[in-house]
């Protein structure tokens, strides 16, 4: 992209990320309980490995149901009942690499800015309905009301500890059923984004793809000699007609994202595009209803 003075100085403010996550906390949870009454968790008894509760044995389920030690308490038998995980853990991730740290002036904030404010507003959201949500590759699956400061700080401390962030999640196993959001811009290589979404479907989980975008990247406004930046590293680009690229490069990111929409339709997963000059609370709204929905997921949806 194109980098303005003005443009320089976003960018490089916004890669700071760790100096501005206690305002994104705040955004977050102020953002989440604006939509709590409008989503709801799934929380219920099922295939799982953790205990929910005691309830009283059903006459004609199968004997070897009946939890005996806690029968033997009183005059009738008990069935042992464990939570459903197929929709009780959501797991998130959302990207951190050098290309997310990217703000134009069409754009109120950074990517990077936009999609932490998601990811800490969708664990606040899955936790206060009931489920766990953990932040993959940081943190264990939490269900705490404090899971918004416990993914900052898990943010933070990996930012300390100088770890570069990469433009796709770490390969972890997640559990059969279990839901997953990835958010960021997917500006990886389409086949490793193919590969990741792959690894994460071949475990049995079911997921959301998000992609962040900033509206210059979508309209490509730039006329004349135009100078562009890499997000990351000294590499640049001098163009003395800017509007020569535009269909090029238009014409490009159109069969990227249709690659990556197709990964994920080929396993089963959800894809959308949002734009970072809409609204964060629609985006938010839209992403855990089709995580918590019950319907396949689709792909193509735009917020």
């Amino acid at each position: 992209m194109a980098a303005s003075a003005s443009e320089r100085r976003i960018r490089h403010e916004a890669s700071t990320l760790a100096a501005r996550l206690p305002s994104l906390v705040v955004s977050a949870r102020q953002i989440a309980h604006s939509l709590l009454h409008g989503v709801h968790g799934r929380r219920q008894a099922g295939p799982g490995e953790t205990f929910w509760q005691f309830r009283p044995f059903i006459s004609g389920e199968p004997a070897a149901r009946v939890d005996w030690r806690r029968s033997a308490r009183e005059d009738r038998a008990f069935v042992r009942e464990r939570e459903w995980e197929a929709s009780h853990t959501i797991w998130i991730w959302f990207d951190r690499s050098p290309s997310m740290t990217f703000a134009s002036s069409l754009a109120p904030c950074a990517k990077v800015d936009r999609a932490a404010l998601l990811a800490f507003a969708l664990a606040d959201l899955a936790v206060r309905g009931g489920e766990r949500a953990g932040l993959i590759g940081l943190t264990p699956p939490l269900a705490g009301r404090d899971v918004i400061e416990r993914f900052a700080e898990a943010v933070a401390a990996e930012e300390r500890r100088g770890i570069a962030a990469v433009g796709l999640p770490p390969a972890a196993p997640l559990k059969p059923r279990t839901k997953a959001a990835l958010i960021g811009d997917f500006l990886s290589e389409a086949s490793a984004v193919e590969a990741t979404i792959a690894s994460f479907a071949a475990s049995g989980a079911e997921g959301q793809a998000l992609m962040i975008a900033d509206p210059i990247e979508e309209t490509f406004p730039f006329e004349g000699h135009t100078e562009f930046l890499a997000a990351a590293g000294p590499d640049r680009l001098r163009a003395p007609r800017a509007q020569s690229l535009r269909d090029p490069y238009l014409e490009r990111l159109a069969d990227h994202r249709e690659a990556v929409r197709a990964a994920c339709t080929a396993r089963g997963w959800g894809f959308a595009l949002h734009r970072t000059d809409a609204s964060a609370a629609q985006a938010l709204l839209a992403l855990r209803a089709r995580l918590a929905g019950p319907e396949p997921a689709r792909a193509g949806w735009s917020v």
